[in-house]
């Protein structure tokens, strides 16, 4: 069964992958806030964040922490 919140996935283990999602959220956020649609900022910047934290600091691109295994 497909988990949308499972990011510790193959699929993300190339790095230019990760960047742009991050990257992509992150500025939709600030595009959000620009225009004064503040509520869509702050989703897409906490999805941005959560991306960011997932990706980048516990991502682990061999899959030796795989709980569901």
């Amino acid at each position: 069964m497909w988990d949308p919140f499972k990011v510790q996935s193959p699929h993300f283990r190339p790095l230019w992958i990760r960047a742009v999602i991050v990257g992509f959220t992150l500025a939709w956020a600030g595009f959000e806030a620009w225009n004064g649609n503040l509520i869509w900022a702050a989703g897409f910047g906490a999805a941005g964040l959560y991306c960011l934290y997932q990706f980048f600091v516990a991502f682990d691109p061999d899959g030796t922490n795989d709980k569901d295994e």
